[in-house]
């Protein structure tokens, strides 16, 4: 899985769940301030990347996430960790 199928993914989502306009969506967007994405949405948004990496995903993996290329970054890492 690619960054690049990984943000489309979250575009869709961020679609479908938020109802925020693709046309919104770049990887420079800023969650809380662009896209009115709360906390409490954050966590909905992570519940539903979750099949996309395919194991539990850890809050604190999402700590430092601010920007949509944040989210695309930590996704990417998780997916390409090595398994233990």
């Amino acid at each position: 899985m690619t960054k690049d199928d990984i943000f489309a993914r979250i575009v869709e989502i961020l679609h479908q769940t938020f109802d925020i306009e693709p046309s919104r969506i770049t990887r420079e967007s800023r969650l809380g301030e662009d896209l009115d994405i709360d906390s409490i949405d954050a966590v909905d948004l992570i519940v539903q990347l979750k099949p996309l990496v395919g194991k539990r995903l850890q809050p604190e993996a999402f700590k430092s996430v601010r920007t949509v290329q944040d989210v695309v970054d930590a996704l990417y890492g998780l997916v390409h960790e090595p398994h233990a």
